[in-house]
């Protein structure tokens, strides 16, 4: 009976070693929904990027006040007979602007 028991005991203490510190532990566990959190947050930033995306390219494609809005934003591109100007504010002797 007292071999049975030491037995048991000893069957006892691997488990417990195995839960905390083995292979597929807890703190495996807690770790990993550390990770699923953090891919998890990653993903929805992804997704809204996105979905601001495809709006773009929606608007792209439907009509063409998107691409002049991006041709006169991002390219500086005018129009035929429209005046561009640039109007440049003086700086002091600083650097600090005068407006």
């Amino acid at each position: 009976m007292r071999i049975l028991t030491l037995l048991l005991i000893a069957v006892f203490g691997l488990l417990q070693y195995r839960l905390w510190f083995g292979q597929h532990s807890i703190a495996d566990y807690f770790r990993l929904q550390d990770d699923l959190h953090s891919q998890q947050a990653s993903i929805m930033e992804l997704e809204k990027r996105n979905r601001m995306l495809r709006a773009d390219v929606k608007d792209l494609q439907q009509g063409l006040e998107a691409i002049e809005e991006r041709a006169r934003n991002e390219l500086g591109l005018i129009r035929e007979d429209e005046v561009f100007f640039r109007i440049f504010s003086q700086n002091n002797a600083d650097g600090s602007r005068n407006d």
